[in-house]
């Protein structure tokens, strides 16, 4: 299966003014376009040509760097436009609220130490939220990777590469963690991909 790119779920400018129309343009249009137009052309020939994006992630992991570095990144975007909405953050659902506070103290540490996971990671990568052994952790990787090679699911990340961040929050990585957050973040997708790593 080729990889395409997914429209965004949003205007361009719905996101402002923690995520800027130019972030957006340059992000979906230029990087994310990228990745898939130069994972399309890594794909022909190999095992994976007609396998799932999932199947393409895990089994390129280790095996084919340039392949699983574009897969990776297709991945981790397609998911990432969704788990943005205009006027997110606010209220967390129900049952995913309480598995936060049972798994990682409180809704208050979770987000410290997601920030603290998406400053702590040196260079490019991701934060995530990620169900592993049937409990929501948090973790970082660098580059492409994301949970799913890791043995975890993930339910919720944030692109800690300076492109998704430089245009709007020029080295203040922190506060960008923080707007995405607060204001960003679509629980109810969250919720959805919580309700499928289970």
């Amino acid at each position: 299966m080729s990889f395409s790119l997914p429209e965004l779920p949003y205007p361009y400018d719905a996101l402002a003014p923690n995520m800027s129309k130019e972030t957006l343009e340059f992000h979906h249009d230029k990087h994310h376009a990228a990745y898939v137009n130069t994972g399309n052309n890594l794909l022909k020939g190999t095992e994976w040509e007609n396998k799932s994006l999932e199947e393409v992630v895990k089994g390129s992991y280790g095996k084919n760097a340039p392949l699983f570095n574009n897969a990776g990144q297709h991945y981790n975007h397609t998911h990432f436009w969704k788990w943005m909405k205009p006027k997110g953050g606010g209220a967390i659902p129900g049952a995913l609220e309480k598995k936060i506070k049972e798994d990682l103290g409180s809704v208050d540490k979770m987000k410290e130490d997601f920030v603290a996971a998406g400053v702590g990671q040196f260079g490019s990568g991701w934060a995530w939220l990620a169900v592993k052994d049937g409990k929501i952790v948090i973790m970082k990787t660098p580059n492409g990777e994301n949970p799913l090679v890791h043995g975890a699911k993930p339910i919720l990340g944030c692109d800690v590469w300076e492109h998704s961040y430089y245009i709007d929050y020029r080295n203040r990585r922190p506060d960008y963690l923080k707007a995405f957050l607060e204001h960003l973040v679509n629980w109810e997708y969250v919720e959805e991909m919580f309700g499928k790593a289970k």
